[in-house]
């Protein structure tokens, strides 16, 4: 009897079953540093023929870490070219050494990311769009040699075109200007400035950007940096983006409340560094010279340094960073930020904080853009808060402001969030800041939130309906990828 292609094909699926089966077990032991995700893997391959292995090619595997090494990785040889001089460790943290409260975080900061702390700087608030706007067209209306602007989201509205303008007549002046704007980011706009940017001949760039999707992955390895530097010597930052509803004053149908930050002093040089390390990824020219990295005098008493980061880097300088703070703290943390979807790591050590007698307040909007994010949180909350964190909700229009404070002493404000998007999937910028006068302030203006804030205690949130729990558990499930 001819034997046939069908009294084989038992045996190929055993044997493709087998080799599947073996690889994902051996992926998830080799790549899985969490003990719990890893027998979970591994039991779900296992005992799930077919399904299990290919479930987890397809969603177990952590391909934006590889893919953005990929992208980058010969990029990382242009730290090790940087413009900035180099610092040693002794020149890096003697200037928070009069904090010595927090010399020890100085230390473990520098573990982390070996960036200086710069001494001398002066960082500024400025409230939403009606004072961050005016004084960055003014800024643009002064450059004389450079402009550098980083942002996820520039809108083709009243607000863009004005921005659009000063950044001509910038350069009408011989002034020269560099605009990176991220791809995902420059969709948010209908109809897109794209048009308007190449007809005033502005020298722009769009971040991973691609009409093929499978080029640019629509919601990860983002760049959500808000950097803006004129001359190399005057610098913005912050989580506001170039839109007209952060306008309060104009009564904008979406109203944003929001913060940014002036930075004068040498700590702005990181920010340039930072802009021109991405510019360069995405359009290849390199930034050099004194345009764009001149010699900057102290400006203030605020020790700095900037805390750039992607998911390119194996350890996310502002999740450690904040992991870092967290444990130093003494007497209080106050959170301000939108999305608030913490990993178990940074929720076990705010609870350790409260639990130690921290007083840790966590400031987030009642009204979100993205309710989904709000929904995930929910169940996080019910723990912080029986932990003995006070969660507060802020009255009024969205708010999306994102600032951290410790102690009155240390501070960190910039473009990342509470969540796994910013701090795993998103490059991102923050600034990290030791001074009692730039803290105190940040505290002045969180206290004012929380003057009006609606407290959310673990009893209000243990109440919510059977429904409201279902749904907001299903999407907790989901929080790492919102």
């Amino acid at each position: 009897m001819e034997t046939g292609f069908w009294d084989f094909w038992p045996f190929l699926l055993a044997v493709i079953q087998f080799g599947g089966m073996a690889g994902a077990a051996i992926h998830v032991m080799l790549t899985k540093t969490d003990e719990r995700a890893a027998a979970g893997w591994v039991g779900f391959v296992v005992l799930v023929p077919f399904a299990g292995w290919i479930i987890y090619l397809l969603f177990g595997v952590n391909r934006i870490q590889r893919r953005a090494r990929e992208l980058r990785g010969q990029q990382h040889d242009m730290l090790l070219i940087s413009p900035l001089p180099a610092r040693s460790e002794l020149r890096a943290t003697e200037g928070v050494v009069k904090l010595r409260e927090l010399e020890g975080l100085a230390r473990f900061g520098q573990k982390i990311l070996p960036e200086s702390f710069e001494p001398g700087n002066a960082v500024g608030v400025l409230l939403n769009g009606d004072e961050a706007y005016p004084a960055m067209i003014a800024a643009i209306d002064r450059a004389e040699r450079s402009i550098a602007i980083s942002t996820y989201i520039f809108n083709n509205d009243p607000v863009g075109r004005l921005f659009v303008d000063a950044l001509s007549r910038a350069m009408d002046r011989g002034v020269r200007v560099r605009l990176l704007i991220d791809g995902v980011g420059s969709w948010y706009s209908r109809p897109s400035l794209i048009p308007l940017l190449e007809e005033r001949g502005i020298d722009y760039a769009r971040f991973l950007h691609s009409f093929m999707p499978w080029r640019m992955p629509y919601l990860n390895m983002r760049n959500h940096q808000k950097i803006f530097v004129v001359d190399g010597r005057h610098a913005f930052t912050g989580g506001m983006n170039i839109a007209e509803g952060n306008v309060i004053a104009e009564d904008p149908r979406k109203p944003i409340h929001d913060c940014h930050f002036r930075v004068e002093g040498p700590v702005v040089a990181q920010l340039m560094h930072t802009f021109a390390y991405e510019w360069n990824f995405t359009t290849g020219e390199l930034l050099e010279g004194p345009d764009w990295f001149p010699e900057i005098e102290q400006a203030g008493d605020v020790v700095a340094r900037g805390l750039p980061a992607g998911p390119d880097m194996g350890l996310n300088p502002i999740r450690w960073t904040l992991l870092g703070a967290l444990a130093e703290a003494r007497h209080n943390v106050r959170i301000v930020t939108p999305y608030f979807i913490p990993d178990a790591t940074l929720r076990t050590n705010i609870s350790l904080a409260a639990m130690r007698g921290v007083i840790v307040d966590i400031v987030l909007p009642a009204t979100n853009n993205l309710p989904f994010c709000d929904w995930a949180a929910m169940p996080q909350l019910e723990g912080l808060a029986r932990a003995g964190c006070r969660i507060w909700k802020t009255n009024g229009p969205f708010d999306h402001s994102k600032m951290m404070t410790v102690d009155g002493m240390w501070a960190m404000v910039g473009s990342a969030n509470w969540d796994d998007r910013s701090l795993r999937l998103n490059f991102e910028f923050n600034l990290e800041c030791y001074g009692t006068t730039f803290a105190g302030e940040l505290d002045s203006l969180i206290e004012r939130k929380i003057s009006t804030a609606h407290p959310l205690t673990h009893q209000e949130i243990a109440a919510r309906p059977l429904p409201v729990r279902l749904r907001d558990a299903a999407f907790r499930l989901a929080s790492p990828y919102l």
